[in-house]
């Protein structure tokens, strides 16, 4: 673990940073880092709806490939999906010597981006949604995050990616080390089979289980759904046991008695052949394949999903809920 006494945020002066990318994370580091006193360029192809937003933060804007020539530490925050045909534009900027950085170890675990060998390559990847690392940044405090070196040409690899982490605010709340294999694999698990995937299908089931039950609709979507949050949240701050202990004596019995009934040994070893796919390559090539053939299954998945019961009932409700943010577009 790495902490602000282990980096020296002064190892970025008279260094350009270039993020090529203004979305959730490349603004939030932008600004961090802006606000951290670092120089920072933003690479954004023109007439991208996004050059006006990051001028307005008052950050300077080139084109990507001109930005990765100013850059000395260039971050691609671009879709994974992206990050080849970006790599074509950028690559040669990239000067021997230069940091380049990534958010998500993917593209270079997955060989879609291959950098020179006389450049450093290393990961800095905060765990959180990029608003969340720009609003703890602001209050003082910050979220944790990972760094791993995939190539060390210069030697200072390690001290110049944890200097951007401290610029970013990572390293006020903790960096783990780790490796773009690590990282890649256990990333891509962890939203296939838990976070998104496994909790969306599960969320699904259960309204449609008590829909199809005869149960009221907005019933269902607050007791598979909305209270979800109010249980993740416990697991966040207290852990599986603490979220126990919090609840009733009767959710904690159905918790131990029914949980394995839904999460079978056939769910397990589901789980398990999503990881190999994961570390053979598979899903990777999958998706790789799915953007050169122009996204039309994803696509066509995204509509259908967004079209079912659960997420009609979900937005009526949501509208009427006054705390809750809802300046995502709908």
């Amino acid at each position: 673990m790495f902490y602000d006494s282990d980096a020296d945020l002064h190892v970025l002066d008279g260094k350009t940073v270039a993020i090529i990318g203004y979305g959730s994370q490349g603004h939030a580091h932008s600004l961090n880092l802006k606000d951290s006193g670092v120089d920072v360029v933003v690479g954004l192809r023109p007439g991208s709806a996004s050059v006006a937003k990051a001028e307005a933060n008052g950050l300077k804007v080139l084109d990507p490939a001109a930005a990765a020539a100013a850059g000395d530490v260039v971050q691609l925050l671009v879709p994974d999906e992206l990050h080849g045909k970006v790599w074509e534009e950028v690559q040669g900027g990239i000067q021997p010597g230069n940091l380049l950085l990534f958010g998500h170890g993917f593209s270079v675990l997955y060989e879609t981006v291959v950098p020179p060998k006389d450049v450093d390559v290393a990961l800095v990847a905060p765990k959180g949604p990029g608003h969340l690392v720009r609003r703890l940044y602001e209050e003082g405090t910050g979220i944790p995050g990972l760094i791993a070196i995939h190539q060390d040409a210069t030697g200072n690899a390690q001290k110049v990616a944890l200097a951007y982490a401290k610029g970013i605010g990572l390293t006020r709340a903790g960096v783990f080390e780790t490796t773009f294999k690590e990282e890649t694999e256990t990333d891509l698990f962890g939203e296939q089979a838990v976070l998104c995937g496994g909790a969306s299908e599960l969320v699904q089931a259960g309204y449609e289980t008590l829909v199809e039950a005869g149960y009221n609709p907005q019933m269902a979507y607050f007791e598979c759904l909305h209270e979800l949050k109010l249980i993740v949240d416990l697991m966040y701050e207290k852990g599986l046991s603490g979220m126990r202990y919090s609840i009733s004596n009767t959710a904690e019995y159905g918790d131990y008695t029914r949980g394995k009934r839904v999460i079978t040994d056939q769910t397990r070893q589901e789980m398990k052949r999503i990881l190999a796919e994961i570390q053979s390559g598979e899903f990777a090539r999958e998706w790789i394949a799915e953007n050169n053939a122009g996204q039309e299954n994803f696509k066509r998945m995204r509509s259908e999903q967004a079209g079912t019961q659960v997420e009609g009932v979900g937005k009526d409700l949501r509208s009427r809920m006054d705390w809750i943010d809802t300046s995502f577009a709908e």
